[in-house]
Parts: structure tokens; C-alpha cells; sequence
């Protein structure tokens, strides 16, 4: 039976007696058992190596916080398109801009070329600096890769699937290690000749002009006029249709398309283009100028066409 409970208020005279110590070992071992739930850790046979070292706290420890975009509403808040390249990225992104650098790079300069172990450069005597490497079917695969990557920065601002084909042979203007101009230029038999005065009937036309002042009663007000001039990549970009004679004309060589970097425009490599392709496209014969057609050209395209050959009535296929 439990002890009573009055058992444990005792005087202290009675505590000592042995039939106080007889209750409280009976209460403990009938009613509560006291249970260790602690188990002692492994001594480590070998503390100076395998032991944890103490973890220290660093204070007052500077963090460091990048600030990656700012969204206000902005159009071009996760992508941005270059006016000059055409390629889309994202500002602010490291890896983003460096590869817009790089191909913004190759675009306006020109792609990188160290050269070939055999190249077929053709001399021209008036060309100071850089050189003419003529590309033909046969040649090396990896010759043919550096060319089809010229022809894919080409085909950016002229259209893509059509420049390159089988028997054309294409020109690279190479000056300080990089492709500045290209063409690509293929055998033909006949083209048209076009109607002369079609390449300036833009210019020709009337432009009616508009009053500046403005009156309202009594009143007059003079309006600014701004006029906008329009830079050369605009012009180049701008094109045109072309009037053609219904007769076919001889022709030798079909000019599918002549580019240059935009940064190395106006420097005459488009027309040591056409002078290194006249010596070479028929070896051991020159061809006249009046041989040369050209493919539905851009305005840039017309102008040069106009200036190369002496006239405005020249060919085209």
C-alpha cells in the first residue's frame, strides 16, 4: 500500500529512523522510476586529428549585393536589339554582352581570318594595303567554312538562301586579319539591260513643298523646319525596283552579291572586288566591264553598279 503522505513531513528528529528510509525506497520502487535517457559520446582514440574544430563566428562581416535589373516599364526590359548588328540581348547580363561584343565586333570589322596554308591571292597592282583570296568549289571543307560564315554575316542585311551556290566563285578583301568585303560571282550567258534614267527617277521627281506659316486671323506663326538627313546605312538599306529592257544581252558573269563592312565602306574595296574578279574569273582573259551583270541590286547596289561600269543602262539578271 502508498505510503501516506504525511510520511514525508516528519519532524527531522525522525528522519534518521529506519523506518523513514524502509517508506521512501518502497514509494520509489512501487510508484516512480527515474530513466536515463543520456548516453556518454565515444571516447576518440585519436583526437588530435579526427576531432571537429570549432566553428568561429565571423562579426560584423561586410555582404556584398548585386543589383540585376530595374523594372520601371521599360520597352526593352529583358531584351535589347542593336540598331547596327540586328542580334538581341540582354543588358546587364555579362555573358549577354560579351557575346553581342564579340558578333557586334565581327559585323562592322569584319570576320577573323589568320589565313590559309594555301591561298589563291590575286595580285592587283593598285591595291595598297590588304589582299584578294579567291575561293572556288574545289578547295579544302575548311575553307569552305570560313566562307559560309562570311556569307552567313552577308546574308543579315541582303537576305538569306540564295548567295551561295554551286560554280560560283567568291572573293574575300582580307586586311588586318579580318574579312572586310565579299563577292560572290557565278558564270552566266545573257541578262538585260536596264532602262536608262529607272536607277535616278526617285531623284527626279517633283517634290511639292509645304507652307511654314501658319495664321490664324490676325495672327501669324513662322514654323521651324528641321530637315533630316538620311546616313549612309539608312541609304544602303533602301531599295528600289529596276526597269529592264524585254531583249537579252551577251553577258560572262553574274554578280549574285558584293558586300563590305559597314565600318570599311566608302574605302574602295567593293571596286577591288570587281577588278580582282575581271582578271581572274576567266584565267588567262580579262573581262570588259560591259560584261558584268548584276542581281537585283539595293540602292547602294545601283550605285556602285552606275559608277563601276560608266553608265546607268548597265546589266542586269
Amino acid at each position: 500500500m502508498q505510503s501516506k503522505i504525511s510520511a514525508f513531513f516528519r519532524s527531522t528528529q525522525d528522519s534518521s529512523s529506519p523506518n523513514n528510509d524502509h517508506d521512501l525506497s518502497t514509494w520509489e520502487n512501487q510508484q516512480h522510476h527515474i530513466i536515463n535517457t543520456y548516453t556518454r559520446r565515444r571516447v576518440n582514440p585519436n583526437p588530435g586529428t579526427s576531432d571537429p574544430k570549432p566553428v568561429t563566428l565571423a562579426k560584423n562581416k561586410k555582404r556584398s549585393y548585386a543589383q540585376f535589373h530595374l523594372d520601371f516599364g521599360q520597352s526593352d526590359f529583358l531584351l535589347r536589339s542593336c540598331s547596327t548588328c540586328g542580334i538581341k540581348f540582354t543588358p546587364g547580363d555579362p555573358q549577354d554582352e560579351k557575346s553581342h561584343n564579340e558578333f557586334h565586333k565581327s559585323y562592322t570589322q569584319g570576320i577573323l581570318f589568320r589565313g590559309w596554308t594555301k591561298e589563291n591571292v590575286i595580285p592587283l597592282p593598285s591595291l595598297d594595303s590588304g589582299r584578294v583570296v579567291l575561293f572556288l568549289e574545289t578547295d579544302r571543307s575548311s575553307h569552305r567554312k570560313k566562307v559560309e560564315e562570311v556569307v552567313r554575316m552577308m546574308e543579315i542585311e541582303i537576305g538569306s538562301g540564295w548567295i551561295l551556290q554551286e560554280r560560283c566563285k567568291v572573293y574575300l578583301f582580307v586586311s588586318l586579319n579580318r574579312v572586310a568585303g565579299c563577292l560572290v560571282a557565278e558564270p552566266i550567258e545573257k541578262a538585260f539591260r536596264v532602262v536608262s534614267g529607272s536607277v535616278h527617277s526617285a531623284k527626279k521627281r517633283g517634290v511639292t513643298t509645304r507652307s511654314t506659316t501658319l495664321q490664324f486671323g490676325n495672327v501669324i506663326f513662322q514654323r521651324e523646319v528641321h530637315r533630316k538627313v538620311a546616313n549612309v546605312s539608312d541609304s544602303e538599306k533602301m531599295e528600289g525596283a529596276i526597269f529592264c529592257s524585254s531583249e537579252p544581252t551577251a553577258a560572262a558573269v553574274g554578280i549574285r552579291a558584293i558586300w563590305v563592312t559597314p565600318s570599311n565602306r566608302r574605302k574602295g574595296i567593293a571596286t577591288q572586288l570587281l577588278d580582282a574578279m575581271r582578271k581572274s574569273f576567266c584565267p588567262g582573259f580579262e573581262l570588259e566591264r560591259s560584261q558584268l551583270a548584276f542581281s537585283q541590286p539595293t540602292s547602294a547596289g545601283k550605285a556602285l553598279a552606275a559608277s563601276y561600269t560608266g553608265t546607268d543602262s548597265f546589266l542586269a539578271y
